[in-house]
């Protein structure tokens, strides 16, 4: 199943240009509002969460933070961010490979997922990444998951999505996270279409 997946988004990644997919953001502005809502420091260690061709890197190196990884199953989508950072994305940590089978090697203050987490819609996949989730999130670290709204599309890239709100999130990752913000997010799309996003904020507090 994995390695379908990886197959599915290494095509989309080496066949299509950032303008050429729906969820492309010109300027991530909802994500880095909450990242700035969550107090992070320029020292923070922030880890972006199926990161793919995101701009969300370049916006946090631009504000100076210093300790940025972003991981992705696509090596293509990391190559791409790599090339159009040039030199500046030698300041950056890169890790190809698929979130639920990662093992992190360390702990972070902020964990960032805008459009990753939908994508995994059985129960196991779920949980796989939400153990992850737990063994990299310090202690009064931050959660900041930005996924596809209850009556947002049930598909994307050709792929079924699992929707969720606040609530439901907070259910699947369990005890010991706060929810501190819950908001909607009309996402448009290169092609004029919106696609409703929720975003959600907690803070582990155990």
């Amino acid at each position: 199943m994995t390695d379908d997946r990886k197959l599915h988004w290494e095509n989309v990644y080496s066949t299509k240009g950032e303008n050429d997919v729906s969820w492309f953001q010109e300027n991530p502005a909802p994500s880095l509002e909450l990242i700035h809502l969550a107090q992070a420091k320029q020292s923070d260690a922030i880890v972006d969460v199926g990161g793919g061709a995101s701009r969300l890197v370049d916006s946090l190196l631009a504000d100076g933070f210093g300790d940025v990884t972003v991981l992705d199953l696509s090596a293509a989508a990391l190559d791409t961010v790599r090339k159009r950072l040039g030199a500046k994305g030698n300041e950056v940590m890169w890790i190809a490979v698929d979130a639920t089978l990662w093992e992190p090697p360390r702990t972070y203050d902020i964990w960032h997922d805008r459009a990753a987490f939908h994508f995994l819609t059985d129960a196991a996949q779920q949980a796989a990444y939400i153990e992850r989730l737990k063994r990299a999130l310090k202690m009064g670290g931050h959660l900041v998951m930005g996924t596809f709204a209850l009556d947002g599309p049930e598909k994307c890239s050709g792929l079924p999505v699992a929707r969720h709100s606040s609530d439901s999130l907070g259910e699947l990752i369990g005890p010991g996270f706060e929810l501190i913000d819950s908001r909607r997010h009309d996402h448009s799309t290169p092609w004029g279409s919106v696609q409703r996003f929720q975003f959600s904020t907690f803070k582990r507090i155990a």
